[in-house]
């Protein structure tokens, strides 16, 4: 039970230093006044929790939260900001790949997630015989919940 007293301890100071510079409305922090702080604080409270007590496992959560909040703040406050579905599919090649470097399990699948990702955000206009690639994406951005779906399906039904 102690242990879980750490991350909780880790989220209320970064929540109250949320609200005390909120508070203080110190114009340098203005920026970061908004939700996708929250995510950021929690991320970071994760990672820090993940590290301080060899838990490693958590790396991927905190990772992820983190990546959404920045991420989400990028796109608030940033024109540069790629507003992308393959941005997520990054954060959490990413997540897989900070994971992995203390657990040894997932590097593969994160580099995957993360080579996929950059070739589709920054492939502006493929070859003509590259055109399968387009239709298979449309297909893929018009059906994904039902990939969501069968995965929670085979979650329920699966034997230990």
């Amino acid at each position: 039970m102690k242990r879980q007293n750490f991350f909780v301890g880790y989220l209320f100071i970064g929540i109250g230093v949320f609200f005390l510079l909120k508070q203080l409305k110190i114009p340098i922090f203005t920026d970061f006044y908004s939700w996708p702080t929250l995510l950021i604080i929690i991320g970071l409270a994760l990672l820090i929790y993940s590290y301080r007590l060899k838990e490693y496992q958590s790396l991927f959560s905190g990772t992820l939260i983190l990546g959404l909040g920045l991420h989400f703040h990028g796109m608030a406050h940033y024109d540069f900001w790629i507003n992308h579905w393959a941005m997520y599919t990054l954060i959490i090649g990413i997540a897989f790949i900070i994971r992995s470097l203390k657990t040894k399990k997932g590097f593969l699948l994160g580099s995957a997630f993360v080579i996929i990702s950059l070739i589709i955000i920054f492939s502006i206009k493929l070859p003509a015989w590259f055109d399968w690639v387009y239709h298979l994406l449309s297909y893929i951005e018009a059906y994904w919940p039902i990939a969501l779906i069968i995965l929670g399906i085979y979650f329920l039904v699966r034997k230990k």
